[in-house]
């Protein structure tokens, strides 16, 4: 049985419109009904994030920040937060300015960029409307205590910047491809998978009863962790080489789909 459900946002929830549908609501709203505790498990940060959980009617703890936070919507304080080691972080910023690429830093609930390099929607729509411009992100640190990274890039740069910095850095922070634009670094041992082990114990639910689904490599960690792990259909090879069970692909309402099979008329 299915006490506890987590769900990534980004990809499996919905696609780039931000709409979540009716089936992929339904399907929540009656997992809720059965006394299952639904929960995100996003990338994004808590506020940006807050919206959806309350179009979800979701209550319970979230995990955001790829897991570097743990909050309940109507909290005040998270049960959980990380915290980047800025030794390592400056040095990726120095490699970014040599580079060229293009950061995002995410300090205290607050996203900071050194320049805007892409159109208005795109920061809009994945980070959300506050977004603060530097001329220096390092100058950020003096002031600012960081949870995450993003260097954005279009593929296949990003695929050659995921390497370099999962190969210089991988060691002393948390690399993960989040989407196709970004990649990102996260305080060392920060992940979904820790996050829901964490929230799991804090509520009581043992691992054999919960359930997580996802589709890229950002939630490889809770998919292998969970005692039933879905991917996605049209999720990361990453991740399906992990799951126990593929669902079919966001435009089918895998989600949906994966809540009914497991948790609303379970099957063995």
């Amino acid at each position: 049985m299915i006490r506890l459900l987590a769900l990534d946002l980004d990809g499996t929830l919905m696609g780039d419109d931000l709409r979540i549908s009716a089936p992929v609501k339904g399907a929540v709203a009656a997992a809720q009904e059965r006394g299952v505790v639904v929960t995100l498990a996003t990338g994004r940060m808590f506020d940006v994030a807050l919206p959806f959980a309350r179009e979800l009617n979701i209550t319970a703890p979230m995990i955001c920040y790829q897991g570097g936070v743990i909050q309940a919507a109507d909290a005040a304080e998270p049960l959980y937060r990380a915290e980047m080691d800025p030794v390592p972080l400056r040095e990726v910023m120095a490699l970014a300015v040599e580079r060229d690429w293009h950061m995002v830093l995410y300090a205290d609930d607050q996203i900071f960029i050194a320049e805007q390099r892409y159109e208005d929607d795109l920061y809009t729509k994945w980070l959300g409307d506050d977004i603060r411009q530097v001329g220096d992100l390092s100058s950020v640190l003096d002031g600012h205590v960081p949870s995450k990274f993003l260097i954005v890039a279009y593929p296949p740069e990003a695929d050659r910047i995921e390497v370099e910095v999962r190969d210089r850095f991988a060691d002393r922070m948390e690399i993960v491809r989040s989407h196709e634009l970004f990649v990102e670094g996260n305080p060392q041992g920060v992940s979904k998978g820790d996050a829901l082990r964490r929230l799991a114990a804090h509520l009581d639910v043992p691992q054999a009863e919960v359930m997580a689904v996802g589709d890229q490599g950002n939630d490889a960690t809770m998919i292998a962790w969970a005692g039933v792990g879905v991917v996605m259909g049209d999720g990361s090879p990453v991740v399906q080489a992990v799951a126990d069970w593929v669902a079919p692909p966001l435009a089918e309402d895998g989600a949906a789909v994966a809540i009914e099979r497991f948790i609303l008329n379970p099957r063995p």
